[in-house]
């Protein structure tokens, strides 16, 4: 992945997660670490050139979790405006030189990193992006090419860069048995099958 750079989503307020518990979901504990932290130590150890975190909701909390990683922590201000806001934050704050990146949600802790190699590769013999399919269903990361940055900034809304693959032929599609490129955290509930999935 020599000169791919690695964005981390980390801005959301965790509204679907239960009120009470503290922090929301990017903080619950998986297993004797914050969510947040589990994503990112697994990112940073893809091999990626980089590997840049954005916060939203919670910033100074999420960038203790955070601490002593060999990641870059942005903050997006404009966080609150929905996925778009962040991810734009995230995308001006990659290096000049990145040849394409892979996006990354922060309450995703079971995504397979192991995929990010043949993303890359997917990716750039497309020409525009690449993203894993399980059982039919697309999910994450997204490997997308430098062609695709201008359009990545150029994202509204809370619809994040999804709304950007639909129907085009420079996508590619890598199969995938790990179900982990869809599954995310959004109950409590979801956490408990997490921290199972991962003890085992």
């Amino acid at each position: 992945m020599r000169g791919w750079s690695a964005l981390v989503l980390a801005g959301g307020a965790g509204r679907r997660f239960a009120e009470d518990r503290a922090g929301g979901k990017l903080l619950a504990d998986l297993a004797g670490a914050p969510v947040i932290r589990r994503v990112a130590e697994r990112v940073c150890d893809a091999g990626f050139a980089e590997v840049v975190v954005v916060t939203g909701a919670g910033d100074a909390s999420v960038r203790a979790a955070l601490e002593s990683l060999a990641c870059g922590i942005v903050h997006a201000h404009d966080w609150a405006k929905g996925m778009a806001a962040t991810l734009r934050t995230g995308m001006a704050a990659l290096s000049p030189k990145a040849r394409g990146v892979c996006v990354f949600l922060g309450d995703m802790p079971l995504v397979p990193v192991g995929l990010c190699g043949a993303l890359t590769e997917a990716a750039e013999a497309a020409g525009y992006a690449a993203r894993p399919r399980h059982d039919g269903k697309p999910g994450h990361p997204v490997a997308f090419t430098r062609s695709a940055f201008p359009d990545l900034m150029a994202l509204e809304g809370d619809r994040g860069a999804t709304a950007l693959l639909a129907g085009r032929s420079d996508v590619a599609y890598c199969d995938t048995a790990d179900s982990g490129v869809l599954f995310d955290i959004d109950t409590p509930a979801d956490l408990a099958a997490a921290v199972a999935a991962w003890k085992a």
